[in-house]
Parts: structure tokens; C-alpha cells; sequence
């Protein structure tokens, strides 16, 4: 019999507990024995929809005519049943392109298309400059750890590597002059820290990214903000900082968690790469981990247009509906569909809000260089803890490791052997040399 009482009326445990930090695979395999592809659960207090079935996943993002991703669609928030401050609120409140609908969607969804095209593509300058940029990047991060951590040693491959690796990448792609970046690189390390610093972090960010948008108007440059405004002139600084908001958070992020389980995949096998790894075997691995471990685990919110019954609930009107691409992937996973480098998997999204491709190319991109260059300069790299004892954490969206210790020794063949040797220049054309400056006054003390 279908059940049909209203959202609020069923009881909703929370879903944000321990046990999903530690093990999200059993909360959402115990959701779905219980209610099937779709659950009713609790984030902070609010009551919502989980979809869990790949199909009704894959229904909620290619139908943007039922499913609207604008908040205005959500009942209780227009009737002001939210509970005060609720702490999720603040983000869905940003109208940007992944919060909009229909034409409104379609035409700033076109602005970041071709904003990215040219940083996509490694035959182009920007392409081929932007990939040259990480493998810099990279080099001097791991000439550092040398230095600080010695030949051999233990490292944290996302303190002291992955992390502020992704950070300088934003700091180059979206062109911040020195003038004003000596506080965006930390400010972003305490958002993606979670902490309790986090919150007022956001708010800097965004304040920052308003600022970036007015100066590169003024002088514009070849990065992503200069791309943007070429593309769409008529972007106010607010509208364009709130772009910039959210790309740079989906970059740190997904780019971020991808790169750590990549590496994590490769030095969990019984043999490590020793030398260059291709670049199809790292695309390969991407692919796996984005079925298995995608770094986004949950898109945002979605709101029917009309009733919708899915399986054994009836969805009204204006419900809160979190389509769950973790969940929709252990489904796959249960009917033998996750073998080898899936293709299924809706790491990317589907349907009209799907990551545009000039995205998921350079994310391929940098995890390759990013992990391509470990194996280049580490030798003999191997976990320092068990796989079962990483620490992981799990948020409504993201879901990546929050240490990756290694132990290591740094190939005689290696540059970064002459340890006294000047910093490679980051002063190249297009490329802001304050980054690994600002990188190191902001960092510095805040490593965990």
C-alpha cells in the first residue's frame, strides 16, 4: 500500500550523526531497507526528503520542469516554518546559477560555459598554462615538505600538499592580485576546516570574491573573473561575487576530495606506482572513485512543482527533496553495476544542472597532474595508518578524508634533493606572484 502522510507528520531521524561520518554506506543501506528509494530524514532539526534510488535520482535531476532547484519553491521556508538561523539556510540563499530555473538558469549556465571553455582545453594557452601552474605548484609544495619534513618522513598529503595545492589553483585561476590576497587563502583553509571559525570565513570569501569581481571590471586579466564579465558584461559585481562564491567552493572541494581518495586508491594497492603514471590509468581511477567515493555525496536541494508520488511516499507540492548521488551509487553498487571504471556514475549530476563539462574537464585535469607528481617525486609512498583508521568527514554534501598520512622517501632522482635551492619563480605571465607568499602567511599556524 502507498503511504501518503505528509513530510512533517513522519518521524525523521537525523541524518548527520556519527555513525555517517564514520560510515555513510550503512546509514543509507539501512534507509533504504527501511523505506525504500526514497527516506524522510532530519538535517538540523528540518525534515526532508532523501532519494536513494539511482532511477529516482536521475528522474529528479533531468526533469527541471517538476523538480526546480530555486528556494522560492520550498514551501516552508515561504511560509517561514524554518527554524531561526537554521545553519544550512545561508548558502541556498545565494542566487546563483546552480539555485536558478528555466531561462534564468539557461542563460547564466551559458555565461559559464564560455567563461570555462578556454581553461578546459590543454591544447589552448590558458589550458596548457593553467595544468603547467599545478605541476609548479606541486613541485614547490613537495620541495617544501622536503624541507620541513625531511627526505623521508611522514606527511599529511592533504595539510601540507592536496589542500593548500587546491587553494593556490584558485588563487591563479581566479586571478586575485596581491592587493588582495593576503587574507583569501586562510580564509578558505577555516571554511573548508568546518570549524568554528568557518561561518565568519564564508562570509569574508564572499566579501572577497565582490571585491575581485570590481577590480578585474577595472582591470581585467586572463582568469575566470575577466572570462565571465567578457562573457556576460552585464554581470553587477554582487552577481558575478556570487559566481565566483560558489565555483571556488566546488573547485576546493571536489577537486580537493578527488585528488585524496585518487591518491588514496593508488597507495592502497599492494603495489604502488614507482615513475610517471599515464594519464589514462589516473583518468581510470578518477572514474572509479567517482562511483565509489564521489566528493560531492548529495546535490542540493530540488522542490516539486506538483505532486509526485516515488516509491512508497507521495511527494507534495513544494517539499524538500535531496536527490543522493552516494546513495543512488550503493544502489548500483548492490546490483553489481560497480565494476571496474563505471561510466553510470552521476558524480558529474545529470539533466539540465549537470556540471558543465568545461568543469569536469579541468577537475580531470588538475587530479591528474596533482597525483601524476607524487609518484614522479615520492618513493616507497605508503599509508602510515590502515585504511579503516583514516579519518574521514561527512558533511550534507561533501565527503572527503581529513588527513592522508604517508610515509615516504624522496627519489634521489628528485629536484627537490637540493634543498637550498631558490623557490621556482611563480612570477609567469597571467599567473599572480603573491600566491605562494600569501599561501605561506596564510597558512602558517593553522595547519592541524
Amino acid at each position: 500500500m502507498i503511504n501518503a502522510p505528509s513530510l512533517e507528520s513522519l518521524p525523521s531521524a537525523p541524518l548527520l550523526t556519527a555513525e555517517f561520518d564514520i560510515d555513510p554506506s550503512a546509514v543509507y543501506a539501512r534507509l533504504r531497507n527501511t523505506y525504500g528509494p526514497v527516506a524522510p530524514v532530519n538535517l538540523a532539526g528540518v525534515p526532508v526528503w532523501l532519494v536513494l534510488g539511482y532511477q529516482q535520482v536521475l528522474d529528479v535531476l533531468r526533469n527541471d520542469t517538476t523538480w526546480r532547484s530555486d528556494i522560492r519553491h520550498w514551501r516552508a521556508h515561504r511560509e517561514g516554518k524554518l527554524p531561526t538561523n537554521w545553519p544550512l539556510l545561508t548558502g541556498y540563499e545565494i542566487r546563483q546559477t546552480m539555485f536558478l530555473d528555466g531561462a534564468e538558469h539557461g542563460a547564466a549556465r551559458q555565461t559559464l560555459y564560455s567563461a570555462l571553455e578556454s581553461f578546459q582545453d590543454v591544447r589552448t594557452q590558458r589550458g596548457w598554462g593553467l595544468r603547467a601552474a599545478v605541476l609548479r605548484y606541486a613541485d614547490e609544495l613537495i620541495t617544501t615538505l622536503a624541507n620541513e619534513t625531511g627526505l623521508t618522513g611522514i606527511a599529511d598529503l592533504n595539510a601540507q600538499y592536496t589542500k593548500p595545492l587546491v587553494l593556490m589553483l584558485v588563487h591563479r585561476l581566479f586571478g586575485f592580485p596581491d592587493e588582495l590576497d593576503s587574507d583569501v587563502l586562510s580564509s578558505f583553509w577555516q571554511m573548508l576546516d568546518g570549524g568554528p571559525d568557518a561561518a565568519a570565513a564564508t562570509a569574508r570569501i564572499l566579501e572577497d570574491m565582490t571585491e575581485l569581481a570590481a577590480y578585474r571590471r577595472a582591470a581585467p586579466g586572463d582568469d575566470f573573473p575577466s572570462a565571465m564579465l567578457a562573457a556576460d558584461p552585464s554581470l553587477s559585481d554582487a552577481q558575478l561575487g556570487r559566481e565566483l562564491f560558489v565555483n571556488a567552493v566546488y573547485l576546493t572541494e571536489a577537486t580537493g576530495n578527488m585528488i585524496l581518495s585518487t591518491l588514496l586508491q593508488f597507495l592502497g594497492r599492494s603495489v604502488t606506482p614507482t615513475g610517471n603514471v599515464p594519464d589514462r590509468v589516473i583518468t581510470d581511477m578518477v572514474n572509479w572513485v567517482a562511483l565509489h567515493n564521489p566528493p560531492i555525496v548529495n546535490l542540493n536541494f530540488r522542490f516539486p512543482s506538483q505532486d509526485v508520488q516515488m516509491g512508497n511516499f507521495l511527494i507534495r507540492t513544494g517539499d524538500v527533496v535531496v536527490p543522493s548521488l552516494a546513495g543512488a551509487h550503493e544502489e548500483l553498487a548492490s546490483l553489481g553495476h560497480a565494476g571496474g571504471a563505471s561510466r553510470a556514475h552521476l558524480a558529474w549530476g545529470a539533466g539540465p544542472h549537470r556540471c558543465p563539462s568545461g568543469a569536469q574537464e579541468l577537475t580531470v585535469t588538475v587530479v591528474r597532474a596533482a597525483v601524476s607528481r607524487v609518484f614522479e617525486h615520492l618513493a616507497d609512498a605508503e599509508l602510515a595508518i590502515p585504511p579503516s583508521r583514516l579519518p574521514w568527514h561527512s558533511g550534507l554534501s561533501v565527503r572527503g578524508l581529513r588527513h592522508l598520512p604517508v610515509r615516504y622517501a624522496i627519489k634521489p632522482t628528485s629536484s627537490v634533493l637540493i634543498l637550498e635551492r631558490p623557490a621556482p619563480s611563480l612570477g609567469v605571465a597571467g599567473e599572480p606572484r603573491g600566491a605562494l607568499a600569501a599561501l605561506r602567511r596564510g597558512l602558517r599556524g593553522i595547519r592541524r
